[in-house]
């Protein structure tokens, strides 16, 4: 049976065993250290200067410069815009599973607008009808008509998010978890049929009739008429 020596060579009892567990105790203590310091970092707590100096966020945008791709010449005079807002409540379920294992729901604030325009592009000679002293001219143009709505990203939120664990678990190997695109189609095509329900394109009309009064008023011309349809 070995012994256990001392510096001074007298046998010692147990001087290894009290190494080890002292190791052992400074092992848990630097464990329990870190611990406590990663809970207060997580918590807010930083005497560097708080959590947000430690683990500043930055933004930087790598975004490339924009690339013209067409141009195009506009032939139409915007008479009108109005601006809408919709609520989106889009619900997506599946049979026999509970919305629980497999749905989703969304609660959308749409905002938009919509312009009503006349069409100048097709005006020609028959059109426009002078009297020969150039006093009085008549114009005959289409029926204003309704551009696509255009949603506006500053004003348009999402409200509450629903989803299923299947859903949940789907967009974790998704490359575009949380689609909203479906809501906003949905939020354009309500605010379209708010438009065509609406009065913008008499609106329009009635702005254009002003704008070639004034015009052709300048020019000398005493009466306008201006005829839709």
């Amino acid at each position: 049976m070995t012994k256990l020596l001392r510096r001074d060579g007298e046998p010692g009892t147990g001087s290894a065993v009290t190494r080890g567990a002292r190791g052992t105790v400074a092992a848990v203590v630097a464990a329990g250290a870190c611990l406590v310091l990663l809970v207060a970092l997580v918590a807010g707590f930083n005497p560097f200067g708080g959590i947000g100096d430690l683990f500043g966020e930055r933004t930087e945008d790598r975004t490339g410069p924009a690339l013209l791709k067409s141009v195009r010449d506009l032939d139409r005079y915007e008479g009108a815009a109005g601006d809408f807002q919709v609520v989106v409540d889009l619900e997506k379920d599946t049979r026999f599973l509970p919305d629980a294992i497999r749905g989703t729901r969304t609660l959308f604030v749409g905002a938009g607008s919509v312009s009503a325009y006349v069409d100048f592009g097709s005006l020609g000679e028959k059109n426009v009808q002078v009297n020969e002293d150039r006093t009085e001219a008549t114009i005959r143009l289409p029926h204003a008509r309704l551009g696509s709505a255009t949603l506006d990203p500053d004003r348009s939120y999402a409200v509450a998010k629903e989803r299923g664990l299947l859903d949940r678990l789907g967009d974790l190997f998704s490359g575009n978890p949380a689609d909203e695109r479906a809501v906003h189609r949905l939020a354009a095509d309500h605010i379209d049929k708010a438009a065509r329900e609406s009065e913008l394109t008499g609106r329009a009309e009635k702005n254009a009739t002003a704008m070639l009064e004034g015009l052709l008023g300048s020019l000398g011309f005493r009466t306008v008429t201006v005829v839709y349809g």
